[in-house]
């Protein structure tokens, strides 16, 4: 990065941004990486960091799933004493390992997504070692100290370092008991990794042995009796050879480190872009922000909507500072520079810093705050000059500062396309010379650079757009009524500085003001009449807009309302249908089951026709009760048109008064003011909108109608089983059944030869009492079966 681009940074204030990430990071790897975020150098880059900020998004927003860094540690200065060949000590490679399984952890997560390939394939090198893991939980514990089960040695160790030292604490106590009056209080401690005794300094020497240290008044000393001396010398050669036995084996674990180096500084950097990523995400969608699309600065427009300054939204949310005031930026293709004019303390500085910020957001892979769809090129620099630039330390004028700045701006230029911001181009000197220089640099940067935004008040600059298409002018709104700023940007219409207005406001003497008024000369008055015609108008036309979008906003929600009351008819009408055909359903069922009964009954008793006939009917009537299609439709609210009656006919859109009675056909006559007219009871209606009742036309004679023949109920009585019977046999059963018989015969024949079918069929075609006879259907027998019906 050279001189110029990280000093443009600092004019936007990046760092400060930075910052407001680093907060949403949640590794210590992840918040120094946040504090100094590097801005990728090709579009490539930038758009994979934009990917995968979506990614996260995604994730955590629409499949509520968040990644979890649990365990992750900053590992680079036990990585670097492990390559160095260094011994790691229990907490640094308890991290270690914690690290291993936080990283395994997140590939895990990672992987069970679908359509995360960038994530997944940022995780797919990570090595995580659960070997190495598995290895360092079971010689270091908890507490990050060596476990008795690192290795045999050690537990024995230890075991002989319990046993020394209670015998050490058993001797102390029996000491403490017996030279009570001698001890200032029963109490053990150490010294020097000793254990003592504290003793009277006027007793000293009822308890013999060696002082290790005085309390402050003198009037106690801790003396390790000599009773105790060779114990405790065990106890510090046990206590040395712990020592070594566990350096051993944090040098063997380190060693296992050292061999794995280079992945687990992969695997940092894996980790730490996750959670960049994560970051990222979380502060874009604090924002309130959208992705980014890179468009092509030739042939797109740049659309930045809504546009939010992302500093100004922290303050107003943190530090209770005042609304941000979105702006709109929307640039041509064809448009190359754009002149932004206006009064002091009017947001043209603030606008230059927003757009800036912009840039580098999307460039680093943030999401901008401003409203859909954001498009933006993608700028190989972005260059600024704000601000005062004057040094006493290094003899810099106003003006010199500027100058050096934009110097070298312009020796910054390359092939790729750049973003230049200037604050006040040509100011700090004459205003004749700096207009010239001014006009001279803007028009070698439309062809230098790829967008190019600046301010001033010299008024030649915003004729520009007048002579050159590549030109743009822009300004910030003054409300004069308030005679204060409202921080928005218009577009297409050159600002006025104000600054008699804002002198006026600010308290200077009106005598004073209206003497510098007499100084501006007519011509000044006139474009500012002209500029004020241009504002006065361009209001009104957002009024109107803002009128006609409050209306479409009404519709729309008036059209939505009736979308809900319509859903909601619907809804209630089939919940209507669905109870209507239950209880239709229902009916029906209650209605089987009663004719199920009439059958058993028939089936188990002696039957008569007229009972089926009775249960034929009972069907037919809760048929007729209940099924839809056989109700009558309820009747709908007429009238009788009588002589006299005052009548609307819809097809004219008049009232008219009945002058003629309704004939058989339906014909009436009315009259409406002196014309009399002719026309059928469907043309009229009631002045309340009820439609005229028809005239009543008398009903042929019904023909009375056969009724249906009562259903064939085959039953036990009316069944007669004839299979291996003679033909001269079966026809004396048949005599005799046809005598008792009432209703059809059901005669079993069976298939057999066919002699036996073909003598019945020949008896019944003889006998006077049968009518006809046919087979049974298939599931009564088919032509095993003959059906005998008498006269």
């Amino acid at each position: 990065m050279n001189e110029i681009a990280a000093k443009t940074q600092d004019l936007l204030e990046w760092p400060r941004l930075c910052q407001h990430l680093a907060t949403f990071a949640n590794t210590k790897l992840g918040l120094e990486a946040a504090r100094n975020l590097a801005i990728p150098a090709t579009q490539t880059a930038s758009s994979d960091l934009l990917e995968q900020t979506e990614a996260v998004y995604t994730l955590e927003h629409l499949r509520h799933t968040s990644l979890s860094f649990d365990g992750i540690h900053d590992l680079a200065p036990a990585l670097e004493r492990a390559s160095r060949q260094g011994i790691l000590g229990g907490e640094e490679l308890l991290n270690i390992a914690t690290t291993l399984a936080g990283a395994r952890n997140l590939r895990r997560l990672i992987d069970r997504q679908s359509d995360c390939d960038c994530l997944q394939e940022l995780v797919a090198p990570l090595r995580t070692y659960p070997e190495l893991e598995q290895e360092i939980h079971r010689c270091i514990d908890e507490q990050a100290q060596v476990a008795d089960r690192a290795s045999p040695q050690l537990a024995q160790i230890r075991d002989r370092q319990r046993q020394v030292r209670d015998q050490v604490y058993r001797l102390l106590q029996n000491l403490l008991q017996r030279r009570s009056n001698a001890v200032q209080e029963s109490l053990i401690t150490q010294r020097s990794d000793r254990f003592v005794i504290p003793v009277k300094a006027t007793h000293k020497d009822l308890i013999p042995g060696i002082v290790h240290d005085t309390s402050a008044s003198g009037a106690t000393l801790y003396v390790e009796p000599q009773a105790s001396v060779n114990l405790n010398n065990q106890l510090r050669q046990l206590t040395r050879q712990e020592q070594i036995e566990a350096e051993a084996i944090r040098r063997q674990l380190s060693q296992q480190v050292e061999a794995v180096v280079p992945d687990l500084a992969e695997l940092l950097e894996i980790v730490t872009a996750l959670d960049l990523a994560t970051a990222r995400a979380r502060y874009s969608t604090w924002l309130g922000g959208n992705r980014p699309r890179f468009s092509d600065r030739a042939t797109e427009t740049l659309t930045l909507r809504q546009l939010r300054h992302p500093l100004l939204i922290w303050q107003q949310q943190h530090e209770q500072g005042p609304d941000v005031v979105p702006i709109d930026l929307v640039v041509q293709p064809h448009t190359q520079v754009v002149v932004i004019t206006g009064p002091n303390t009017g947001g043209k500085t603030a606008t230059l810093k927003t757009l800036g910020l912009a840039a580098l957001m999307a460039k680093a892979g943030l999401f901008i705050p401003a409203r859909e769809p954001v498009e933006l090129p993608w700028f190989d620099q972005v260059l600024a000059d704000i601000g005062d630039e004057q040094s006493l330390q290094q003899s810099l004028s106003t003006f010199s500062g500027h100058i050096r700045c934009i110097s070298q701006i312009l020796n910054s230029l390359q092939v790729g396309p750049a973003l230049v911001l200037l604050d006040e181009v040509g100011a700090g000197t004459d205003p004749t010379e700096g207009t010239a220089l001014a006009i001279a640099l803007l028009h070698d940067l439309a062809d230098r650079a790829a967008l190019t935004i600046a301010t001033t008040h010299f008024g030649e600059l915003k004729a520009l757009k007048y002579q050159d298409p590549q030109f743009e002018n822009a300004s910030v709104e003054f409300d004069q009524a308030s005679l204060a700023p409202t921080y928005r940007l218009l577009w297409g219409i050159p600002g006025r500085s104000n600054a008699l207005a804002i002198a006026e406001r600010l308290g200077l003497d009106p005598a004073v003001i209206q003497q510098a008024a007499t100084y501006l000369g007519g011509s000044s008055d006139q474009v500012n009449q002209v500029i004020a015609g241009l504002e006065a108008q361009r209001q009104n036309q957002e009024a109107r807009t803002q009128a006609a979008a409050q209306l479409l906003s009404q519709t729309e929600q008036l059209h939505q309302q009736i979308s809900a009351q319509s859903q909601k008819l619907k809804a209630r009408e089939q919940q209507l249908q669905q109870e209507q055909e239950q209880t239709v359903r229902a009916a029906i069922a209650a209605a089987k089951a009663e004719i199920a009964q009439l059958i058993r009954q028939l089936q188990q008793g002696p039957q008569t026709a007229q009972a089926a006939q009775q249960a034929s009917q009972a069907l037919d009537q809760v048929t007729d009760q209940f099924l839809p299609s056989r109700q009558k439709p309820a009747p709908q609210p007429s009238f009788q048109p009588k002589l006299g009656d005052r009548v609307r006919i819809p097809s004219l859109g008049q009232t008219a008064e009945v002058i003629s009675a309704p004939t058989s056909e339906g014909e009436l006559t009315v009259r409406f003011g002196i014309m009399k007219m002719s026309l059928n009871l469907a043309d009229i209606e009631s002045l309340t909108g009820e439609k005229a009742q028809p005239i009543a036309k008398p009903k042929p004679a019904a023909i009375a109608q056969p009724q249906p023949p009562p259903p064939m109920i085959r039953t036990s009585q009316n069944t007669v089983d004839l299979r291996g019977s003679r033909v001269a046999e079966a026809e004396e059963v048949l005599e005799s059944a046809i005598a008792h018989a009432i209703g059809p015969l059901w005669i079993i024949h069976g298939h057999g030869t066919g002699k036996l079918r073909q003598g019945v069929q020949e008896f019944l075609k003889q006998h006077p009492s049968i009518d006809r006879y046919e087979f049974a259907e298939a599931a009564d027998g088919g032509k095993g079966v003959t059906i005998a019906y008498l006269h």
